[in-house]
């Protein structure tokens, strides 16, 4: 009798309570392996914004303190522009970088980097352009460009509501676009002309206003 009762195994019932502490542990290892993996895809994507956002301010940084007076001819070679072009309205939502239109600034600077040894200037002409929310940096293979030339991409930033600059002159006056007014008789006389510093304001969606004072290098 003894050895009969110990050879009988487990009930139904015993079953089903077991199988059902096994399901909710189940349950609450997948609901923790699921969280983890939903926070890490979250502090991924936090990361990858606050990267994005370093790098558009390191290159506003980069491309102003290295500001260099000088000129580029128009596209159809009937005149100049100035070193640095900022439009009034600061903000751009469509039209073509390669003519300049819409651009929020397009500048000249130094210290373009050349690891390959390539025949060419180690000036760059730049743009930045505000177009349905993301902001693009662009630049020319060569400074002198004409209406053929094309100009290389870079995505910087999406969700971008505006971007502002504002620009000091040596008064220290804050003016919102540049060059100032040319002087009366000399359309060229502010072709070189830089400021002595730049703001940079971003408003994200994300992240609200951003702002930056940059110093430009004399």
């Amino acid at each position: 009798m003894r050895a009969a009762a110990a050879a009988r195994g487990f009930t139904l019932i015993e079953l089903m309570v077991a199988v059902f502490i096994t399901a909710m542990l189940l349950s609450m290892g997948y609901g923790a392996v699921n969280q983890a993996l939903t926070n890490h895809d979250a502090l991924t994507a936090r990361q990858e914004r606050l990267l994005a956002v370093q790098t558009t301010m390191r290159l506003f940084t980069q491309d102003f303190t290295q500001l260099t007076p000088r000129p580029v001819r128009q596209p159809l070679g009937d005149g100049w522009l100035p070193a640095l072009a900022g439009a009034p309205g600061t903000t751009a939502t469509t039209g073509s970088s390669t003519t300049g239109a819409n651009a929020i600034v397009t500048l000249t600077r130094a210290g373009w980097a050349n690891p390959a040894g390539i025949q060419r200037s180690a000036l760059q002409r730049v743009t930045y352009i505000l177009e349905k929310g993301s902001l693009r940096r662009e630049h020319w293979p060569v400074l002198d460009a004409t209406m053929t030339t094309t100009t290389v991409r870079r995505e910087l930033l999406d969700q971008v509501k505006s971007v502002t600059l504002r620009y000091m002159d040596v008064s220290f006056n804050w003016r919102d676009q540049w060059p100032p007014q040319a002087l009366a008789g000399d359309p060229n006389a502010n072709l070189r002309l830089r400021p002595i510093a730049v703001e940079v304001t971003l408003v994200l969606e994300d992240w609200g206003t951003i702002v930056r004072v940059i110093e430009v290098a004399a």
